[in-house]
């Protein structure tokens, strides 16, 4: 993938400048970084808008079990992530930034479209067939009554329309970053630094939006309405995209190096089945490119370099997986756990209405589930400036700034703190259960056998988790942009963004594979509840694999900074020593 253009550099062919605000610096390019930001907000109003209650919602209208529902949302969120490099290739070889993203937002109004539909019992049986009867049940009231668990009603229609909608929300993520970045390409050489902290800040304004608005709408009032939201703001941010268009710089699509640097490692690995006629050739000369006809694109010496640099950055990106196993916890197994404590009402003196109105429930409007990730969400948006302004400044004049791996390292222990808390949490839970100190409360439809505690003990672990991802993500991001060659920074931002979907549905491999029967998390009998299950065990599990993830992390760091000094480093070194 190309750098950007030098100034004085002819343009690329097809690259078409805006048609309003040409100047590079006139209020055109900071119209159009807006526009993209705003898109970017609406879009993650929307993504939170989906995720945030999922759970609930497969748990509520579709009667699924907790580890079901659980299941699905690490699956989505999973494969939002995990398809990313696929929208950035789409980008690179076909489409172009511009047309991947349009066409990307047309999907996610399509796919967006299937939960208002199927949120309704027509729907429903329009999509799904027929709705089964039984209810979601509490939990058995006394030993000896097992009852089998029903398979997950609607399925494969719910799960390709989440495939479909993680397709599109990971195309737009791994374009519209780039995009917005070439928006202000002309602006001097902060521009790009300042671009990043205002799309990061939009990312979890929508956020906030999402889960103050929606979050409360699908609780306390519909799912159909709660849905429709969502689809509101994808179709608002479709318009504004699209009205936008004559201030935008697009540029055509410039291939991706993706399949000449397969085609590198196959050739290195297995030269005589790749290309039988190589043993006749002189050692090395598949490598030498004065023997080749010119190609388009990069040269076969910058494929072996490019490659090289993928290998040396792989292993710290991949020992980050386990990270991501517990980050997307805070929204599949901190919600399940949610739901099984005292959740308080908002207006606790709001008059009851008997006649059965779902919007005014008896006791007043309960506090959403989902509002527990406004803790994330808040330290985010307020220590991510304190960071910026006073911390990393304090520390870079006292020559004590972390880098980037170490930074890493850091969010990595606050990630293992909060699946503690939670696990510590959950075992404080599960004494009130197993003393039969339950509070029946309901939520939606269901009714949830709840411990006496309050959800706000929830708030620590959503805390860490916040704090970690400051450490752990940002950082992230920028040591793969930083490190990564020139012509691979949007391979390795996709490779990111997949390798964190690997974490999660690695999670989700793991909830699977402890709900068999005598695991862990397998309580049949529950019927959607979690009452009989080790949800704390899971957690200390997760913990315990998040260190041995982050001891491994800090060898190769090690290394990987020890190699980065250089020989001459090395040898300035030795002579000190001697």
């Amino acid at each position: 993938m190309p750098g950007p253009r030098a100034p004085g550099e002819p343009r690329g062919r097809g690259e078409r400048q805006a048609l309003l605000g040409r100047g590079p610096r006139g209020p055109g390019r900071r119209t159009a970084a807006g526009a993209v930001l705003l898109v970017q907000a609406l879009e993650r109003a929307a993504f939170f808008g989906v995720a945030g209650n999922l759970v609930l919602y497969l748990n509520a209208s579709f009667h699924w079990a907790g580890e079901q529902a659980s299941r699905a949302a690490l699956v989505f969120l999973g494969a939002s992530y995990l398809l990313a490099p696929v929208g950035g290739w789409l980008a690179d070889v076909y489409l172009g930034r511009f047309r991947a993203i349009a066409l990307s937002l047309l999907l996610y109004l399509v796919a967006c479209g299937l939960l208002p539909a199927t949120a309704v019992p027509d729907g429903r049986r329009s999509f799904c067939g027929e709705v089964p009867q039984a209810p979601i049940t509490p939990a058995c009231p006394a030993p000896g009554c097992p009852r089998p668990a029903p398979a997950p009603y609607c399925a494969p229609t719910l799960y390709v329309g989440l495939l479909l909608l993680a397709l599109a929300a990971s195309s737009v993520r791994s374009n519209l970053t780039s995009f917005g970045a070439d928006q202000v390409m002309g602006l001097g050489r902060h521009a790009n630094r300042r671009f990043f902290n205002w799309f990061y800040w939009s990312i979890n304004a929508g956020a906030v939006l999402s889960l103050l608005v929606v979050a409360f709408v699908q609780q306390n009032i519909s799912f159909l309405v709660g849905y429709s939201l969502p689809v509101g703001c994808v179709g608002l941010a479709f318009v504004i995209f699209l009205f936008a268009t004559p201030i935008f710089i697009t540029k055509p699509p410039e291939g991706s190096q993706v399949s000449s640097m397969l085609k590198l490692a196959l050739q290195n690995c297995c030269p005589r089945l790749w290309c039988p006629h190589a043993a006749r050739e002189p050692e090395g000369a598949q490598l030498l490119p004065e023997q080749r006809p010119p190609q388009p694109g990069a040269s076969p010496q910058q494929d072996i370099a490019n490659f090289r640099g993928l290998v040396r950055l792989l292993p710290i990106m991949v020992t980050l997986v386990p990270y991501w196993m517990v980050y997307f916890q805070m929204q599949s197994t901190y919600v399940l756990q949610g739901l099984h404590l005292h959740i308080p009402s908002i207006f606790p003196n709001y008059p009851s209405n008997n006649s059965g109105a779902r919007g005014a429930p008896a006791g007043g409007y309960k506090i959403p589930e989902a509002w527990l990730l406004l803790a994330n969400v808040v330290v985010l948006l307020i220590l991510v400036p304190v960071k910026d302004r006073l911390l990393d400044p304090c520390l870079l004049r006292c020559q004590l700034l972390p880098s980037a791996l170490q930074k890493m390292a850091l969010g990595m222990l606050f990630g293992f703190a909060s699946v503690v808390v939670a696990g510590l949490l959950e075992m404080k839970r599960l004494e009130y259960i197993h003393h039969n100190q339950t509070v029946p409360q309901q939520i939606g439809d269901s009714v949830y056998y709840a411990a006496p505690l309050s959800i706000w003990w929830q708030t620590p672990q959503y805390l860490l988790i916040g704090i970690s991802e400051m450490f752990a993500s940002i950082p992230g991001l920028e040591f793969a942009y930083s490190e990564a060659p020139r012509s691979m920074q949007g391979a390795l931002m996709g490779i990111f963004f997949s390798l964190s979907g690997v974490g999660s549905l690695l999670g989700s491999s793991l909830v699977a594979l402890l709900s068999l029967p005598r695991g862990w998390l397998h309580c049949p009998e529950d019927h959607g509840n979690i009452n009989n299950c080790r949800l704390d065990l899971y957690f200390f599990l997760l913990a315990g694999i998040q260190v041995a993830a982050a001891l491994l992390f800090v060898w190769i760091a090690g290394r990987y900074e020890r190699a980065a000094q250089g020989p001459a480093s090395q040898s300035d070194s030795n002579r000190d020593r001697g």
